[in-house]
């Protein structure tokens, strides 16, 4: 496995998530931490994006997952995030996540989850 990683921090999206009523609504704020492992080699010998992950293209996905599915729980979310990553990014041999919802508990500053998953 390599140690190289490309990150993506603190990317927000509106979603709708939740199983309550109020949070079927009207979009919540997430905020997505991605690393994936990948080999850096070739992408950084060719200077060529199409030897790489594009994390511009990986944000676009996640946000587009993330508004489109209304998932209710955020396990479930996290999980189809993890699996889309690696099925669609062949160069990804791995994926951390961490999803926080800033507004899920009152007296908490944040609450999520954090998982990491390899490719099979």
């Amino acid at each position: 496995m390599t140690s190289d990683l490309i990150f993506i921090k603190q990317l927000q999206v509106d979603a709708i998530i939740g199983i309550y009523d109020w949070e079927r609504e009207k979009t919540q704020p997430l905020i997505f931490d991605i690393e994936m492992g990948t080999d850096i080699k070739k992408s950084a010998t060719s200077d060529n994006i199409a030897d790489t992950v594009c994390y511009k293209t990986v944000a676009d996905e996640v946000v587009s997952l993330a508004k489109l599915a209304k998932f209710e729980l955020l396990e479930a979310l996290v999980e189809e995030t993890c699996k889309m990553i690696l099925n669609n990014h062949m160069g990804v041999s791995s994926v951390k996540l961490s999803v926080n919802k800033p507004n899920a508990v009152e007296q908490a500053l944040t609450v999520g989850l954090a998982i990491y998953r390899v490719r099979s």
